[in-house]
């Protein structure tokens, strides 16, 4: 099945690791032209290396860690001087910075959630419209998450951060329509990589010291009871693969006439 995406030139935030990494290797092979970005310099070099090996047109890595002030303004540089715009941006970078009950929560972590979660995705967003717009049509996808539809307990500011992605892609389609621009939003449960390629030194799902791991390592198994759903499906969690496929698709030119829309891909976990 052809996708339309020969050729076209794709930006994918959080490109080394688990969903970030799937969706950027889905659209090498597709023979996209990859801007894979990441703070990991060794895994984005695999990321690139197994983007050439699946087909990809063209295949850049750049190190670049989205807090920082230029970020998004070097992103958008590099696009327009290698490549004149950009036809697919993915939004990919989220992240927790602290989990547990808000009442007992700090104040500083706030802000780092809201930055990491939502920022991003505003900053690189704007920096890239005006390629896309002068494009003349593109596609963005934002990763967003069942705690922005029904938020997930301890997880209060991260839950309101992705709520937010939610609201912007719905607002962001409303105005860049006119411009042959579509907006959607991926919204995952959890995914569980088993490739060990999928973990970047900085990956949330990192078997040994992400954040998950460390986060709820000693949190009672009750209160951890409370932060699980469950859906008909016989497991729980997608794997990076099956988020990226719905990515690609939204990506695609086989989705020309879908705008605003969130895709919940949760095995049924919000029935």
């Amino acid at each position: 099945m052809d996708m339309g995406l020969q050729g076209k030139v794709v930006i994918v935030t959080g490109a080394t690791a688990n969903i970030g990494r799937a969706i950027a290797l889905d659209l090498a092979s597709e023979g996209a032209r990859l801007i894979a970005i990441g703070r990991d310099e060794e895994a984005g070099a695999r990321v690139v290396a197994a983007a050439r090996e699946r087909g990809a047109a063209e295949a850049h890595f750049l190190a670049i860690d989205l807090l920082e002030p230029d970020a998004c303004e070097r992103i958008a540089r590099f696009a327009a001087t290698t490549f004149g715009g950009v036809d697919v941006l993915v939004n990919n970078v989220g992240g927790n910075v602290a989990a547990g009950l808000f009442a007992e929560s700090e104040p500083a972590t706030w802000q780092k959630d809201i930055d990491i979660t939502l920022g991003t995705v505003l900053g690189v967003t704007r920096a890239i419209l005006p390629l896309m717009i002068g494009r003349g049509g593109g596609r963005i996808v934002n990763l967003g998450s069942t705690a922005g539809t029904v938020g997930d307990y301890m997880l209060s500011v991260y839950s309101a951060a992705k709520g937010a992605v939610h609201a912007f892609t719905r607002v962001l389609a409303k105005e860049v329509g006119v411009h042959d621009i579509t907006v959607n939003c991926v919204a995952p449960y959890g995914t569980l990589a088993s490739d060990p390629a999928a973990f970047s030194s900085g990956s949330r799902f990192h078997p040994e010291h992400g954040f998950f791991r460390q986060a709820f390592a000693g949190v009672d198994p009750a209160e951890r009871a409370k932060m699980s759903r469950s859906g008909p499906l016989r497991r729980t969690f997608a794997t990076p693969e099956e988020v990226a496929g719905a990515v690609l698709y939204l990506a695609s030119s086989r989705a020309g006439f879908i705008t605003g829309q969130i895709l919940h891909v949760d095995g049924g976990t919000l029935l």
